[in-house]
């Protein structure tokens, strides 16, 4: 279209919840333009799911949701139902493992490319543009976003550069030291889709808030003093690489606040893996978390298990660590047997700590690999469930995905979120 041209929509972010508004957006009728900041739009849909794209889940419960009335507010009351059909509409096939939707192929790229084949002949995708000012023309209604863009077409790489990960970083090493030029676009309205760093924009366009902390991220630990074992370095060391399938519970002054089963990894920092990524929106520091090797059974009925099983292999008190060969992996019964040190190598000791093997939160950790960002424009801004600003806080605008203050747990529902959220901050007609 030419620069003269006034867009019905201008969506700001080309990842999953601004392709999905374009997408709503276009099949609505509207003119629509799409200013992605990158080299290509849709690449962090490709790291999602260890590069599978866990798309949604198969039961979107609000209570996986850091706003759970916003959540069911925005979502509708059959999104999995709505999620289905928009799934369908981009002949996107889909299965699902364990409760978790993903595409067929279990490819994150079969995912960005079934959304692009949907937008880019409708819409326009401005890639490599930063937004650098914007201003409502009252007299016009609508706003005028001023972009910077490389002055000249990106150089193509090397003919020897093809495949999609090194091309990409090979136009990023080209956009970094473009030379830059302004130019202007006009739309009536502007979805901003900018994903989990939305200070900057918020501030361009006199929005509110909330400052953003990383959260599904791994969670520093150290022994709980209950213990009285050796320093964090050391315990952490003996167990790091070690996966177990177990229960973790989160502990305040004694209290249960929350508990998942799933694998926990062991770091030298602490506990990593999935369900502790769903800890990590929860716990702060000084909490304890426990972790319940044997959720299956209550700790009476795991004390007689043991109790059978030392008239087979022997007293525990005799062998110490080497009593659980066969049962657990043999770092981790070493770590127990010299835990029990302190209260006596007994069967119900055993089990006891079987149940209950506690450590203190120090805080989260990894922060620049966590998957979603805490915080950024408040749902207080908005109206619902459209996700308009309100009138009173700026004109024609809206905001979906993760620049509102919205996370949840791993799953699908973070992306689940993305999608719907696009879809209905484009709908003009709630």
């Amino acid at each position: 279209m030419p620069a003269s041209t006034t867009y019905d929509v201008a969506i700001i972010g080309g990842g999953a919840s601004g392709l999905a508004a374009a997408i709503a957006a276009t099949r609505a009728g509207d003119s629509v333009i799409v200013i992605e900041r990158d080299v290509e739009p849709g690449l962090p849909i490709l790291a999602t799911g260890n590069g599978r794209c866990n798309l949604s889940n198969a039961c979107l419960d609000p209570a996986r949701y850091r706003h759970p009335d916003i959540a069911r507010a925005v979502m509708g009351g059959h999104p999995e139902d709505e999620l289905a059909a928009f799934f369908d509409s981009l002949g996107l096939m889909t299965c699902e493992v364990d409760g978790r939707l993903y595409p067929y192929s279990k490819r994150a790229d079969s995912v960005r490319d079934a959304l692009l084949m949907a937008v880019a002949p409708r819409a326009e995708l401005r890639t490599c543009a930063d937004i650098v000012g914007a201003a409502f023309d009252e007299a016009d209604t609508c706003w005028n976003l001023e972009i910077s863009v490389p002055a000249k077409p990106l150089p193509e790489p090397k003919k020897s550069v093809t495949e999609f990960k090194a091309l990409v970083r090979a136009l990023r090493k080209e956009l970094r030291r473009a030379e830059r030029a302004r130019e202007t676009v006009r739309a009536r309205r502007v979805i901003i889709a900018c994903g989990g760093s939305s200070e900057h924009m918020a501030a361009m366009f006199g929005l509110p808030h909330v400052a953003e902390e990383p959260v599904l991220c791994p969670v520093a630990c150290q022994p709980a003093d209950s213990h009285h074992v050796t320093p964090r370095s050391a315990a952490f060391e003996q167990l790091d690489g070690l996966r177990v399938d177990c229960r973790l519970s989160l502990m305040h002054n004694g209290t249960s606040l929350w508990a998942e089963d799933g694998e926990v990894l062991f770091r030298p920092y602490g506990i990593s893996g999935i369900v502790v990524f769903d800890l990590s929106r929860r716990c702060t520091a000084g909490d304890i978390v426990e972790i319940d090797l044997f959720p299956t059974h209550s700790e009476a009925e795991l004390t007689r298990l043991f109790e059978a099983r030392a008239a087979i292999v022997g007293d525990p008190a005799q062998m110490t660590a080497s009593w659980f060969c066969g049962l657990l992996d043999g770092r981790l019964g070493a770590y127990i047997a010299t835990i029990a040190g302190s209260f006596g190598h007994t069967c119900s000791t055993y089990a006891h700590l079987a149940k209950h093997l506690a450590f203190e939160v120090l805080g989260t950790t990894e922060h620049a690999s966590a998957q979603v960002r805490r915080g950024g424009i408040p749902l207080s801004a908005v109206t619902l469930p459209g996700l308009s600003v309100r009138p009173d806080i700026a004109p024609a605008l809206a905001i979906c995905g993760e620049a509102l203050d919205m996370d949840a747990d791993c799953g699908g529902f973070n992306l689940a979120w993305a999608w719907l959220s696009g879809i209905r901050a484009a709908d003009m007609s709630i």
